[in-house]
């Protein structure tokens, strides 16, 4: 009987040990795709909420403006919450780097330390300069208390150039001399900050950190005022947070641009990834939606003949030749899946960033032609749209960069099986990393939720009084007037279509 039990317990042990020895590569690939997706959703906030309430407390003071002191307020707050989280989330990354990818960190951690190092001196400055501005509302005079919000929107940027740096020398692996055997030897601090990917790369996430949080802010209150709340005070929140967006959509297209011809040159795996080529070749057509089959063909998806070749290189156009998938080694080219992974996010990522666009071209022809926003119930359901959108296109500009590397952790350097952990209980560590993130998320929009109906009903601390603010209403002339309304300072109704 003993014996029977000890082989009982000894089968069980043994399909315990099968069950966890799984292969760590997918589960730490997941788990840093998923902690990133969550993070990547704070940064734009992180980056852009300070600057609008900026602006909003700039006209609480020049302009006497009850609304945007307010407003100003209350956004110091929210991004008060919406920071710590960030803080939160941007740790358990730190982490992760060791925990997920030992192997990439003892070969590359020297060069990759370098542009966290800085990142980690903008996140304390950021952090110490919230906590002041906060604190500051009721302590300081008027503009002492407005100049101390400018170090946070600087060290947001610079907080994100800074990791943007790091994730850029991972494409551009630059700044390091390695002797015969691999090894790091010396390390250029400025050659790895200021690789030749960085400046594209920095550009292209601050502007996209502009774009989302503008929108995503200003869809809060276009869904508020779609529900009837037509006030004043909701107006120019809108008109704050989205001329944000619509300064930056623009800007990105064209920065988009320039680092899809960066890509172009010196990525021609992930270009041809992102444009479906399976063979080199010219006059090579755009694909919409489409697919590669296991045998590496082109299958399905709308066809736009020559268009790759002429976004690619107009100067030669359809005569520019794209590298093929072909060219690449067997052993370092990517799967079938991650090249339609890349291909079908780059798609979504134009397309909704097209979409945006198109919408915020509507909002600058109205302001032109009458001088005054949209104001149809269509403009405001977009417009409400658009906070979720931007973050999808932001998610999947994000999947193009990293899943488009593919099978590169370093790009020509070292691949993601070499640099992953060898523990193979590390899908522990994922279950309840994803139950912490899921629990963290919805606590967060909880206590968003719960502070914005203390606002509404008038019980927030402080509120009813701005700090500082006027004594009187606010009255607006001339540029300032046309561009927030001009109304008496707070309607009770305010018809907006």
């Amino acid at each position: 009987m003993l014996t029977d039990a000890v082989a009982s317990v000894a089968s069980v042990a043994s399909v315990a040990n099968v069950a966890l020895a799984v292969d760590p590569v997918p589960w730490a690939r997941s788990q840093m795709a998923f902690t990133l997706a969550f993070h990547i959703i704070l940064v734009p906030l992180g980056v852009s909420w300070s600057v609008m309430a900026l602006i909003a407390n700039y006209r609480g003071i020049k302009h006497r403006d009850a609304d945007a002191m307010l407003l100003a307020q209350r956004w110091s707050k929210y991004m008060a919450v919406t920071f710590a989280v960030g803080a939160v989330t941007g740790t358990v990354l730190s982490f992760e780097f060791g925990l997920l990818w030992p192997k990439f960190m003892g070969q590359w951690g020297a060069a990759f330390g370098v542009p966290f190092a800085f990142e980690g001196i903008f996140f304390f400055t950021e952090a110490v300069f919230i906590s002041i501005y906060i604190f500051g509302w009721r302590r300081l005079k008027p503009w002492t208390h407005f100049w101390t919000g400018i170090p946070i929107a600087v060290a947001g940027v610079f907080g994100s150039i800074s990791v943007v740096a790091a994730n850029a020398w991972m494409n551009a692996p630059e700044g390091v001399t390695l002797d015969s055997t691999g090894k790091v030897v010396d390390v250029d601090p400025i050659g790895v900050i200021f690789n030749s990917a960085m400046p594209l790369m920095a550009a292209h996430m601050v502007v996209a950190a502009y774009l989302v949080g503008g929108f995503l802010v200003a869809s809060v209150y276009a869904t508020g005022m779609l529900r009837g709340r037509r006030d004043r005070y909701h107006r120019v929140a809108f008109l704050i947070a989205f001329s944000v967006a619509a300064i930056a959509t623009p800007v990105q297209m064209g920065v988009g641009d320039a680092l899809a011809r960066w890509v172009f040159i010196e990525q021609p795996g992930k270009f041809a990834s992102i444009e479906l080529v399976p063979e080199t070749s010219t006059d090579v057509p755009e694909v919409l939606f489409g697919h590669l089959n296991p045998d590496y063909q082109v299958v399905g998806g709308i066809k736009i003949p020559g268009l790759a070749s002429i976004l690619s290189d107009p100067g030669t156009g359809t005569a520019t030749s794209i590298q093929g998938l072909n060219t690449i080694p067997v052993a370092d080219r990517p799967t079938t899946t991650e090249v339609n992974v890349t291909h079908l996010a780059w798609d979504i990522m134009v397309g909704l960033g097209t979409l945006l666009f198109l919408l915020t071209l509507w909002y600058w022809a109205s302001w032109i032609f009458r001088r005054d926003m949209p104001r149809s119930k269509w403009f405001l359901r977009a417009a409400a749209s658009a906070g979720v959108l931007s973050v999808i296109t932001l998610e999947a500009g994000w999947t193009v960069s990293e899943v488009g590397r593919q099978p590169w952790i370093v790009y020509e350097k070292m691949k993601v099986v070499d640099a992953a952990t060898a523990n193979t209980g590390i899908w522990v560590t994922f279950v309840g990393v994803t139950i912490l993130y899921l629990g963290l998320g919805v606590t967060t929009i909880l206590v968003l939720r719960m502070m914005s109906r203390r606002f509404r009903r008038g019980d927030g601390a402080g509120d009813e009084e701005v700090p500082y603010g006027p004594s009187e209403e606010p009255s607006l002339s001339g540029e300032e007037g046309a561009l927030l309304g001009d109304e008496p300072a707070r309607p009770s109704e305010e018809p907006v279509g």
